[in-house]
């Protein structure tokens, strides 16, 4: 049953991966350079009202260290290869293992 979840999780993340980054390769050829949309807009795009309190509740809940020099690098990443990774993970922790003995 995890093991469903994971790759039901693992593969519907890679399919946001790679429309995020079908959208990015367009916003890319049509402006002439590169463009990719950060983690932190598909946040705020997704929970524009919870996401502006996740840094306050970072800062007091866990710690301020947390939130500047970890949090933001990831919130500028690029979506697709985030999303991508993730779903690579999971998805590979889906699969069986080939007993060897």
């Amino acid at each position: 049953m995890l093991r469903l979840l994971s790759r039901f999780l693992g593969f519907g993340l890679l399919a946001s991966a790679f429309a995020a980054l079908v959208i990015d390769g367009t916003r890319s050829i049509a402006a002439g350079e590169v463009m990719t949309t950060p983690l932190g807009a598909v946040a705020f795009a997704l929970f524009p009202t919870k996401f502006p309190l996740l840094q306050p509740a970072v800062e007091r809940h866990l710690h301020p260290w947390l939130w500047d020099p970890a949090l933001i690098n990831l919130l500028l990443a690029p979506a697709s290869a985030l999303l991508g990774g993730l779903g690579s993970l999971l998805f590979a922790a889906s699969l069986r293992r080939a007993l060897t003995n």
